[in-house]
């Protein structure tokens, strides 16, 4: 048996999270799902319940790495529940499980897994004009490493055909 892909999309919480972040992440997470691979999320509201959701609506499996130690905190579309207990030192969970990582604007917490995924140098693209985290370091690098380049896409049709190309060049 082959192991699935598995993709982090991470994002804005609840607290940035716009109804075009959710339908934007709602469309990717599906399309993980319809492409058999594993959707990675932190677990919680804004863009990872919405990529949740999607993914669950279209029968594919989800997995909720939160940072808390209950996992009654995850979203109720995460058909896996991974609490750490750890805090926003889940991030480094989050980017480490993940084959590639999908953005959409995001915040502090986003940018905190940029950054792990950048050290680990894992495979990201980032959906272009959607704010925050993403827009930061599209289709450039973290710093002068040059890891890893964020690969700016336009849909999340895209996104996901890239990322999956990334995982498997």
């Amino acid at each position: 048996m082959t192991k699935k892909i598995q993709i982090l999309v991470i994002g804005h919480d609840e607290n940035g999270c716009t109804l075009e972040h959710e339908k934007i992440a709602y469309e990717i997470g599906s399309l993980i799902a319809k492409s058999n691979c594993v959707l990675v999320t932190g677990g919680l509201n804004g863009v990872m319940k919405a990529a949740s959701r999607g993914a669950h609506d279209a029968n594919g499996l989800t997995v909720g790495i939160i940072p808390q130690d209950n996992a009654s905190f995850a979203n109720e579309f995460c058909d896996i529940v991974i609490p750490t207990g750890m805090g926003f030192s889940r991030d480094f969970l989050n980017a480490l499980s993940a084959d590639g990582i999908i953005i959409i604007g995001g915040g502090a917490g986003t940018l905190s897994e940029i950054c792990a995924a950048y050290m680990y140098k894992k495979p990201m693209v980032a959906i272009r004009n959607s704010g925050g985290a993403a827009d930061k370091f599209i289709d450039g690098y973290v710093d002068h490493r040059k890891n890893v380049k964020i690969i700016g896409v336009d849909s999340p049709k895209d996104a996901v055909m890239k990322i999956i190309e990334l995982i498997t060049a």
